[in-house]
């Protein structure tokens, strides 16, 4: 019997054909850039990434990843978007990224390969993407040690969301592809929250992201209504 994977084919053909542009912070991917620093500091400041053993779940080109290994941790980046991996590869050989590898494999898979191996596992704008978000976040629950942190964030399905994330972002600013988000596949706090307790993940901690069009500023907030980020932490 062949395994179904998790992916949207047409997700991954998507981010395919932009994977040049992933480390050019005036591409499709700025936003992306923009907001990096922001989530590592976020990350960081929890759980504490120096000499942590981390894993980036859907890591794209690597602009998480990256930045968590020269902050001290040990990388591994997954994805299912081949060519990303490659710009990802490469972007580590030509920058000399210490401590840093990525596998083309699925959640899943990873997580009946090396339950329990991750001091950190990190799922960064993915779960949007995926038909079945509940199982990455099974898969993530699982791929983490006891006591150890996992970190989610989304798009809130919410009427606010529809218009700055895919109305605002893609067809008026021209910030994001068109077609970049779906509202059907958004995911409510209340949603993604109840999907780590199923799991086994507390839900420790909640932030929301906010940007001003007109000074082309992000900043971390209370305000959830549009995109948001959960640091959870798996039960001893």
């Amino acid at each position: 019997m062949i395994e179904s994977i998790n992916a949207d084919p047409a997700e991954l053909a998507k981010f395919s054909d932009l994977a040049h542009r992933w480390w050019d912070p005036e591409s499709e991917f700025r936003p992306l850039h923009q907001i990096n620093p922001l989530r590592l500091d976020w990350i960081n400041s929890h759980a504490g990434l120096d000499r942590c053993r981390v894993l980036d779940v859907g890591c794209g080109g690597g602009i998480l990843a990256d930045s968590m290994a020269r902050k001290g941790a040990d990388v591994t980046g997954i994805d299912l978007a081949t060519k990303s991996l490659r710009v990802a590869q490469l972007h580590a050989l030509e920058t000399g990224t210490p401590h840093i590898q990525y596998r083309e494999i699925s959640v899943e898979a990873l997580a009946e390969e090396q339950p329990s191996s991750f001091d950190v596992v990190t799922c960064m704008e993915m779960l949007e993407h995926v038909p079945d978000p509940h199982s990455v976040v099974q898969a993530c629950a699982q791929l983490v040690k006891p006591g150890g942190w996992v970190f989610f964030s989304t798009l809130h399905r919410s009427a606010k969301a529809f218009m700055l994330a895919i109305v605002g972002a893609e067809y008026l600013l021209n910030m994001l592809p068109r077609g970049t988000h779906e509202y059907a596949k958004m995911i409510k706090p209340s949603e993604l929250a109840s999907s780590c307790r199923a799991a086994g993940l507390d839900v420790l901690h909640t932030k929301g992201l906010e940007y001003n069009p007109v000074t082309h500023r992000y900043w971390l907030s209370s305000n959830t209504s549009v995109n948001y980020m959960l640091a959870t932490q798996k039960f001893f």
